[in-house]
């Protein structure tokens, strides 16, 4: 079996081994084509098959909303006229997936409650809220029987900072949504404060790296930056502890991955130490390794349907 996640990133399972993961680049949030997506989803889909004897099932983390494995609603397709969303994308991931492999088992769930069960296999552990930074802030929340809820967890769009001069998020319409803080969106709005010029010409994704590679490199800017997004989300977790009462962390995406991640975890537990002691105590914060970090939820996301 293999998933696929947010369309990016990919992987192909064989009884529970990886044994092939890719990150593809694409841009969903800018293409109001709905071909485009539907074409970059098969794409994914054929190149983790190519890596399989044959493929038995399919398991899919997206950003959004998905119910009887249909797309309610999803920043992914913000462009999507709403004529077409409802035409072409509702069950995009079931015509990709049926057009591909024929009848084969398949599931789609929201990539944060993916995440999840990502946190809960990784730490051994239930009672987990697992966070993901990429291309969005992806959120989801594993009980203590070791459950996902099916509880709508779109942190993302849940404002965290009440100044009025706060980004507007361009998909809800509020101010100081997380998602303009826990994201690629968060590293991207900071670069200029930090003093980092990034190329106009480049995507989301490549402006992360580039302040990535900074990063790797020992520059002092862009470990302020990291460090600030630590901070913001020390004070985050306060509110998000009070609606979960969660026990674990985890905390995973392409934001958290390298020297840049572990500034960030580092930064968070110290202003959470000194600022919140009592949550300090409660909470146990965790990254898994490198690997998982990119790849995790996509890997997990294979766990997902019920082969027959």
């Amino acid at each position: 079996s293999f998933p696929t996640r947010r369309s990016s990133d990919l992987s192909a399972v064989i009884d529970g081994e990886t044994v092939f993961s890719e990150e593809v680049v694409w841009f969903p949030k800018i293409n109001a084509d709905p071909e485009y997506h539907y074409d970059g989803i098969v794409s994914a889909l054929k190149s983790a098959a190519a890596h399989l004897p044959r493929v038995d099932a399919v398991g899919v983390s997206s950003a959004g909303i998905y119910i009887d494995n249909r797309t309610m609603n999803a920043s992914l397709f913000l462009r999507v006229p709403p004529e077409l969303f409802e035409q072409k994308v509702k069950d995009i991931y079931i015509r990709a997936i049926t057009d591909t492999f024929g009848e084969v088992p398949f599931s789609v769930i929201n990539d944060g409650d993916v995440t999840a069960l990502a946190g809960a296999m990784s730490l051994e552990t239930n009672n987990v809220l697992g966070i993901a930074m990429g291309t969005s802030e992806a959120v989801g929340f594993v009980d203590s029987e070791g459950r996902i809820t099916g509880w709508l967890n779109e942190l993302a769009f849940v404002p965290v900072d009440v100044s009025e001069k706060a980004m507007r998020d361009e998909w809800s319409g509020d101010l100081g949504c997380g998602v303009k803080y826990f994201s690629q969106d968060g590293v991207i709005k900071l670069a200029p404060a930090a003093g980092i010029v990034l190329d106009e010409q480049l995507s989301p994704a490549e402006k992360l790296k580039t302040v990535q590679r900074l990063m790797e490199d020992g520059d002092a800017r862009a470990a302020a930056i990291f460090r600030s997004l630590g901070c913001y989300l020390a004070h985050s977790l306060v509110f998000y502890h009070a609606l979960y009462s969660c026990e674990n962390l985890l905390l995973l995406g392409r934001v958290m991955s390298g020297k840049g991640g572990d500034v960030l975890l580092e930064a968070c537990r110290t202003v959470l130490q000194d600022e919140y002691p009592e949550l300090a105590g409660k909470l146990r914060l965790a990254l898994p390794d490198e690997k998982f970090r990119r790849v995790g939820q996509s890997a997990a996301a294979a766990s997902l349907p019920e082969r027959r």
